[in-house]
């Protein structure tokens, strides 16, 4: 069982309103993302939520996904967020992809890939996806890494596990710049409007 793990629970400081809620086509963003998550090849997705916790709840409330809350959304990057989606999925869950909520461009065939590449290699690393030799996201990590990253202080960050000499990475080679592009500011959000439309 693989579950998806969305990490929406961000102040969105440098928009200036709530990224996840703006609008992205027929969607929110944050409903656009569950969108693409739930047509791939994942068995959960659950959406950690944080700052206007009750108005992403309710965007999401027609769609089958799971919210948990993280009461430290506001405190240091996303690895609080992390440790509360990995502690919230489901017992037979036997890898997380880490997607961000702020990726409206993520791709079905991004995560279908990932997802290949763990069922055929297994527990033997974390999966990253990669475009000209950049990393990109979502991530996918199996279990055997979680407690790695469960057991990092609140002042550390995911890298550090990613980065740790004894975590071997698999890189997923795409042929798509999605997989780099959050949306920080408004002039990223006109950005990814455009290309949508294209």
């Amino acid at each position: 069982m693989i579950s998806a793990v969305v990490l929406a629970a961000g102040l969105s400081t440098r928009m200036g309103r709530l990224k996840q809620l703006l609008p992205y086509g027929e969607h929110t963003v944050i409903e656009q993302v569950v969108s693409v998550l739930l047509a791939s090849p994942v068995d959960e997705v659950l959406v950690v939520t944080g700052h206007e916790r009750a108005a992403v709840e309710s965007a999401l409330a027609r769609w089958s996904v799971r919210t948990v809350f993280n009461p430290h959304y506001a405190e240091g990057e996303m690895l609080s967020s992390v440790q509360v989606g990995l502690r919230s999925t489901s017992a037979e869950s036997q890898a997380a992809l880490l997607a961000v909520g702020d990726m409206p461009a993520i791709e079905e065939d991004v995560v279908a890939r990932l997802v290949r590449a763990y069922r055929t290699k297994g527990d033997e690393a974390v999966y990253i996806p990669s475009y000209r030799m950049r990393a990109g996201h979502p991530v996918l990590v199996p279990r055997p890494y979680w407690p790695a990253i469960l057991a990092l202080p609140a002042e550390a960050n995911l890298r550090s596990v990613l980065r740790a000499e004894e975590t071997p990475v698999q890189w997923v080679v795409v042929n798509t710049p999605s997989v780099l592009r959050d949306m920080d500011t408004p002039g990223d959000y006109e950005r990814e409007l455009r290309l949508r439309c294209k």
